[in-house]
């Protein structure tokens, strides 16, 4: 452990702070395998509602299916469902763990929520400063990550309806728990689309979930500050 030389109750100066990148290795690798998982769960869940569809007259094309047949696109279904569930866990515990996700998400402010919908009206998507997010993408990203967990709770529903019965009928039934899961993963795609489109507009934020993106240090204590100036 290094000792700073100096007067006794010198507070830690900036170049103390160690250093680290907007989006650490853990978190990218993390962020592809849900992005991974959440499209073949898409694609496959498609092709199991085709095979019993909940609302008339709504079907996915064959071509953005996972599975020729039912029991196929289950199986590749259950298969990312696990992936999904193990590495959205591990994301959380993660985001919890080292305050990334109470860093990142929030607090979301309504003035700021006001704010950006006026800028992004606008077309102002200039995303000058990669390190914060503004109140819509926090908004986007809680909403993600509750659907996510709904879709998991939906989803066991469905899966063993008799021995979650109880959660089955918390949901309105079996068909009830399917609708739920229908509209967790609408979520989901809408937010996969806004999140592609934002990516595209501004291929800065992409580079930086491909290559970690900036360096930046840690913000000193207010104590720490004042010894610095």
């Amino acid at each position: 452990m290094s000792v700073l030389r100096g007067n006794p109750g010198t507070a830690p100066t900036q170049s103390t702070a160690v250093p680290r990148r907007l989006h650490p290795w853990p978190v990218r690798v993390m962020h592809w395998t849900n992005a991974a998982a959440m499209v073949v769960l898409i694609g496959s869940g498609w092709g199991i509602y085709d095979d019993s569809v909940i609302i008339h007259g709504i079907y996915f094309p064959k071509s953005a299916r996972i599975g020729s047949w039912a029991a196929e696109s289950l199986l590749w279904h259950f298969a990312a469902m696990w992936v999904l569930v193990a590495n959205g866990a591990a994301y959380l515990v993660y985001g919890v763990a080292t305050g990334r996700l109470r860093e990142r998400l929030l607090p979301i402010r309504p003035r700021e929520i006001v704010q950006t919908v006026r800028d992004t009206l606008r077309l102002k998507l200039a995303h000058e400063d990669l390190t914060t997010y503004n109140a819509v993408q926090k908004i986007l990203y809680i909403v993600a990550i509750l659907a996510g967990i709904g879709q998991v709770v939906s989803g066991l529903a469905i899966w063993k309806p008799v021995q979650f019965s109880g959660l089955v009928a918390l949901l309105g039934g079996f068909q009830g728990a399917r609708l739920v899961h229908f509209a967790g993963m609408a979520v989901l795609v809408g937010f996969l689309v806004v999140h592609v489109v934002l990516s595209l507009l501004v291929p800065r934020t992409l580079w930086a979930m491909l290559t970690g993106g900036p360096v930046r240090r840690p913000a000193l204590p207010a104590t720490a500050r004042e010894a610095t100036r």
